[in-house]
């Protein structure tokens, strides 16, 4: 399934989806997750090897340990998801078993709500964050998109990926929506804190100012719940990155439950996050990532998930705007 896009103005600071085709099998596998989740899975990535030819690269501590802890939403099939076993598979997973070969270490992903993601890594929870997240000027400089105010240090993102945004209904149930502009007077479930969550906020304003009926909003903490709140007629569609609007498109009820309407919109970089100040570890990142894509294994990964027309061919820091 392939999608131009529709450009959109607004205060992008979450997540976007993968521009692309998603080709991915399997069920879809809700998992619930809770801010303080300490807990390790078998998710793990990657092993410490003196032969690693990027090991000098990283913070001495970190070589040390062996380890890079990292903050994730696993509830976001394909992205991120547990497997039939309990294990933490998905796009950033097996990127990550790959960055973890170039720098010798070990990518140990623990579970968190995406919104309280950056908090982990200002309270050291985590040493990075890696979670369809993306690269925004308001998330690298701290500052609330809603309120303009500077509320945290801010991070660096080493950029992975390009991404855009899909709206889906229940299946049968397109209620001619084809555009952004068809929503008002809709409700829309949501993920809290995420890109769609700002277009719907957006949109909102958008119909009020035009005098039509407002976009009422339901937020919640992972997409599952959104998607379960439509299912029971508590709302009329769900925003979501696309790769995981196809994959519950593809996957959920067989197939049978719902159906994407409209474009996709506002194509953007993923970044994996790193607090400010961090410059040794962000670097040995971006090195590692620049490395997995000139060797081919991150053309195998996303071609793997079926997202291929997402690639880049050079990992930048903070490239987002």
């Amino acid at each position: 399934m392939t999608a131009r896009f529709t450009r959109r103005t607004s205060a992008a600071h979450s997540r976007l989806a993968v521009v692309g085709t998603l080709a991915v099998a399997g069920a879809l596998l809700i998992t619930g997750c809770g801010d303080q989740t300490k807990s390790k899975d078998s998710g793990d990535s990657g092993t410490k090897e003196s032969g690693a030819p990027l090991a000098d690269k990283l913070p001495q501590a970190i070589r040390d340990k062996g380890v890079i802890k990292v903050g994730s939403d696993i509830a976001y099939a394909p992205v991120e998801f547990k497997d039939g076993s309990g294990k933490t598979v998905g796009i950033d997973p097996d990127l990550a078993d790959a960055l973890g070969k170039q720098l010798g270490v070990r990518f140990e992903f623990q579970n968190g709500t995406f919104d309280t993601l950056i908090g982990g890594l200002a309270a050291k929870r985590y040493d990075i964050a890696m979670s369809a997240m993306t690269d925004t000027k308001d998330r690298q400089e701290g500052i609330d998109g809603d309120t303009g105010k500077k509320v945290g240090a801010g991070v660096d993102f080493v950029d992975y990926f390009t991404a855009g945004v899909s709206l889906y209904t229940n299946k049968g149930d397109d209620q001619s929506i084809t555009t952004w502009d068809d929503l008002c007077g809709k409700t829309m479930a949501v993920q809290r804190n995420t890109f769609s969550h700002d277009l719907a906020k957006d949109q909102a304003k958008k119909c009020e100012k035009a005098g039509k009926k407002t976009l009422k909003i339901e937020d919640f903490a992972t997409n599952p719940e959104a998607e379960t709140r439509m299912r029971s007629k508590g709302a009329n569609i769900v925003s979501a990155d696309f790769p995981i609007a196809a994959y519950s498109v593809k996957n959920s009820g067989g197939g049978e439950y719902f159906e994407i309407v409209g474009d996709q919109v506002e194509a953007g970089p993923y970044g994996i996050a790193v607090t400010k100040g961090n410059d040794e570890l962000r670097d040995a990142l971006q090195a590692a990532v620049q490395a997995v894509i000139d060797n081919g294994e991150y053309q195998k990964i996303i071609e793997k998930w079926g997202v291929a027309d997402g690639a880049v061919t050079k990992s930048t820091i903070n490239g987002g705007s």
